[in-house]
């Protein structure tokens, strides 16, 4: 798909999280160039308080399993259809970006990460669609996985926050309301 060149205004307000994939994967080479220019988020002291743990090309079919072996319990029971139709949900996105950050023992700077690895997160997903490629952020229980932290060689002291699917999509979802300014501002003295 060819680059979009979105204002940022509208790569903020026409993004969707994509959940429907079509199975077209993503180059390693525009997922490292988005990767590249998300590194510009606003992080405190410039720590940079993320690395990531990316599957887009021939190690995605491990990662399926990974998958599969932790999330579908009697997979082996399944008929291929059935489990086939179970996997749909990690098989479709064209790629996977797995945000670590460390969890720093000192409240504030691990709060500070957090907040500046989610504005990468974001980085991502606006550089992302700006390309024409989808993403959905999820935080799935099986991050905090030890056999899953294994497999990412995740550290101690480090915390998977995302899991950031990404790929082609053949359709935009529709765009649910926000509340607007009115609701959610009070002026100071007021």
């Amino acid at each position: 798909m060819s680059e979009q060149i979105l204002s940022v205004r509208d790569a903020i307000i026409q993004r969707r999280s994509i959940k429907k994939f079509n199975g077209q994967p993503v180059e390693r080479e525009d997922l490292m160039a988005i990767i590249d220019d998300a590194v510009w988020a606003p992080n405190h002291g410039n720590r940079e308080p993320w690395r990531l743990v990316v599957a887009c090309g021939k190690e995605i079919v491990d990662l399926h399993h990974l998958l599969r072996d932790l999330t579908i319990p009697k997979w082996q029971e399944l008929s291929s259809e059935d489990l086939a139709k179970q996997m749909m949900k990690f098989t479709l996105p064209g790629g996977y970006a797995f945000v670590i950050v460390p969890e720093d023992a000192r409240q504030k700077e691990r709060l500070e990460d957090y907040a500046a690895a989610s504005t990468f997160i974001q980085n991502i997903q606006l550089l992302a669609w700006d390309r024409g490629i989808g993403s959905c952020w999820k935080t799935p229980a099986f991050l905090d996985n030890p056999k899953f932290r294994e497999a990412l060689k995740v550290q101690p002291g480090e915390r998977v926050i995302a899991m950031l699917q990404v790929g082609y999509f053949d359709e935009v979802p529709k765009g649910r309301e926000r509340k607007q300014a009115a609701e959610i501002v009070t002026v100071f003295g007021e």
